[in-house]
């Protein structure tokens, strides 16, 4: 569970350095959810921008954080923050303080 500084931090780096991952007319599919578990694996934080569905959005991301492990940092707008720290302590990229 991340606390609201923390959220607030990885907020901060997804505004400035973060892969994004669109999601459009085909939505939530299992490939979708696949991409983005690979997507948490390499890069830790990942910004989902909704194209379609938007109505939905929150749903959908609490599934996909749900599917992939990952937490939903936050939903901003028509993009959902999601991070998974990689549990190789040598591979992280984003070192979080608790």
């Amino acid at each position: 569970m991340l606390t609201s500084r923390q959220r607030s931090i990885l907020s901060s780096l997804a505004s400035k350095e973060c892969v994004v991952q669109t999601m459009g007319k085909y939505g939530p599919t299992e490939a979708f959810a696949a991409k983005l578990d690979e997507l948490l694996s390499h890069h830790e934080l990942v910004k989902v921008k909704f194209l379609d569905y938007k109505d939905e959005k929150k749903e959908i991301a609490e599934k996909l954080a749900a599917s992939t492990g990952a937490e939903l940092v936050r939903i901003i707008g028509n993009n959902a923050i999601f991070y998974r720290q990689n549990p190789d302590p040598e591979h992280r990229r984003i070192q979080l303080d608790a």
